[in-house]
């Protein structure tokens, strides 16, 4: 549990702090479209290099990314060797039995490897450098004009919010139940799979019910504040676009579009 990084906000000195949520969630979805276009290991090093500068200039340390990336390694190499296996382009490049290996699905699993890496590298560093409250106020400033068509804006984005606090805390409260169970004799890392099993669920059902009991607790604080998603609100803070937002916006356009491009060309 003391791998998961996602959704904690490390509050340091440094420029991608200071740019504006609304840039950076908007640079996020630009590169993220980026990402999923066959550019070639030409256009990954670009872009590889485009997220190794934004992780400098952001102070977050790499082994704080690598904890965020760890958790997802399973995922990765399952997916890696489900592609090997199905994927028949290419030439042969080594025979199993009856199982030929294809250089395509290489390369494809190797380009799954690298967009996932680089996912979840931009991801964090996003959700590092960004306060949940600022977070909450650049999703609904951009969902605002979608509210002419009715779509709660203000409602998403407190979802989003409360969602994005709440996985610190539920893994702050994961490792307690842990201590306590492993107190009590249950192992969660040796046993047969029967054991495992029964582990696994002394920690969900206790999880399960802290969560249930925290939203309960959530929900009656606002209703005691007499919070209403409908009302007409005002704001403690008003976000600010800057001059370094417009510059690190047309950066990041330009290295997406250079790579969008390298994949019609390649």
């Amino acid at each position: 549990m003391d791998s998961m990084t996602f959704g904690k906000y490390i509050p340091v000195n440094s420029i991608i702090h200071r740019l504006d949520p609304r840039l950076k969630i908007g640079a996020l979805l630009i590169f993220l479209i980026a990402v999923f276009f066959d550019a070639g290991f030409i256009g990954y090093g670009i872009m590889a290099l485009f997220v190794l500068v934004t992780a400098f200039l952001s102070n977050i340390s790499i082994k704080h990314i690598l904890k965020a990336i760890k958790p997802m390694l399973f995922m990765m190499l399952f997916l890696m060797v489900f592609n090997i296996f199905l994927i028949n382009t290419g030439d042969v490049i080594f025979t199993i039995g009856s199982l030929k290996i294809y250089s395509g699905a290489l390369f494809q699993s190797a380009y799954i490897f690298i967009r996932l890496v680089l996912i979840i590298t931009m991801t964090t560093i996003l959700t590092s450098s960004t306060k949940p409250l600022d977070l909450t106020l650049a999703i609904e400033n951009l969902l605002n004009p979608l509210k002419r068509f009715g779509f709660p804006a203000h409602e998403l984005a407190m979802m989003i919010s409360i969602a994005l606090r709440f996985i610190p805390d539920l893994l702050d409260e994961a490792k307690r139940i842990m201590k306590a169970q492993a107190s009590r004799g249950v192992d969660f890392n040796e046993g047969k799979l029967a054991e495992k099993i029964k582990s696994i669920v002394s920690l969900i059902i206790p999880l399960f019910i802290s969560a249930f009991q925290r939203a309960e607790d959530l929900a009656n604080a606002m209703e005691s504040r007499n919070y209403n998603p409908e009302a007409k609100r005002t704001r403690y803070k008003s976000l600010s676009w800057k001059g370094h937002d417009t510059i690190a916006l047309i950066f990041t356009g330009l290295v997406s579009m250079s790579v969008i491009a390298l994949s019609f060309i390649l």
